[in-house]
């Protein structure tokens, strides 16, 4: 959670407050703790069940001592409890997008290395996505392990609002959001804007400084660089502000573990253009257009029909109610059916 316009700080938050509302009308007496970098003292709604990391956690760690679950939300976390007999683990692992992104074998394998070594210490996983867990499967040893699938949540957006330092476009827009780097593949969307009078807006951190000049670069050799708009991480409601105004929701990613970003523009019922690589068609289903390559002609003609498609059948509603399939509410009860699972 130290990176708080991040899609992982919305699972920690989200997870943490639905499970504790869940728990509170139920006839459960358990109770949630939160083990938070200072900064986030104050993030979960239960503030008063807030554990603040201290740097004497890397020798002595009290919280564990009258722990019976420990949730590990993340496969390349590092507070884990190693030693400690009759705390049982519940590892999420999002992805293992490293087999999917290019990188050379060495980096793979270090990954690999170190999401196993949880699994070695974890008692069940949760996977955010079937297509996960059949990595999961096919790439670790699970040793017998349950292995759950549970679907992430979204969370509500604010009212839609741009501030008074928030580029506004002057024209129709195409929006993606996510960290710019190689992975989310943003740099493939330019040449959609040189027989379109769009703007591109993409909002998230900027990840990979020679990727985000690579894209700067492309832009002015296109002659669209007055057209591309790289905005660094943006809040709520301005977010919420482009997705509900944006033409279209662009995700040409080529790894995603779930791919929440998609799951919050359905919340708005525009057009989903995505890659149909790795979790993203599970995710969006029959509501989605799907790029299965990033030639510059299937590109324009995916683009082309879908938004015709999008005009003529009403498929707003459609996208919406697909995105009400992603409830937290639903999701919080899932996981406290795993917790007491290994009580």
């Amino acid at each position: 959670m130290k990176h708080r316009n991040s899609g992982l700080y919305q699972y920690c938050l989200n997870i943490g407050n639905y499970v504790q509302h869940t728990l509170n009308q139920s006839e459960y007496t358990d109770v949630i703790k939160y083990y938070v970098p200072e900064a986030e003292a104050n993030a979960f709604d239960n503030t008063g069940n807030n554990i603040v990391e201290k740097k004497y956690h890397r020798l002595i760690k009290p919280f564990l001592w009258d722990c019976d679950i420990w949730h590990a939300p993340f496969q390349s976390g590092r507070m884990l409890p190693q030693h400690s007999k009759g705390v049982k683990v519940l590892l999420t692992i999002h992805d293992l997008n490293c087999l999917h992104e290019g990188k050379p074998v060495a980096e793979q394998e270090k990954s690999l290395r170190h999401t196993q070594q949880l699994i070695n210490r974890a008692d069940a996983i949760v996977c955010i996505s079937e297509f996960c867990r059949q990595d999961v499967l096919k790439y670790c040893d699970v040793k017998n392990k349950p292995v759950h699938v549970i679907h992430n949540g979204t969370h509500k957006l604010h009212e839609a609002a741009l501030n008074l330092t928030s580029y506004k476009p002057t024209v129709p827009f195409l929006f993606g959001m996510g960290y710019v780097n190689r992975k989310k593949n943003f740099h493939v969307l330019l040449p959609m804007l040189q027989d379109n009078n769009y703007e591109l807006i993409i909002a998230g951190r900027l990840d990979e400084a020679d990727y985000v000049h690579s894209i700067k670069q492309q832009a002015k050799k296109l002659g669209v660089s007055e057209r591309v708009h790289l905005l660094g991480p943006v809040g709520e409601q301005e977010k919420a502000w482009y997705l509900k105004h944006c033409l279209a929701y662009m995700h040409p990613s080529l790894a995603e573990g779930f791919g929440a970003p998609v799951v919050e523009a359905m919340a708005f019922g525009k057009p989903l253009f995505l890659s149909n690589y790795t979790s993203l068609p599970e995710i969006a289903g029959e509501v989605g257009f799907y790029f299965s390559n990033f030639s510059e002609d299937h590109m324009q003609e995916v683009f082309k029909s879908g938004m015709a498609e999008y005009q003529r059948n009403g498929l707003s509603k459609r996208i919406i109610q697909k995105g009400s399939e992603y409830d937290w509410k639903q999701k919080a009860k899932e996981y406290i059916e795993v917790y007491h699972s290994l009580m």
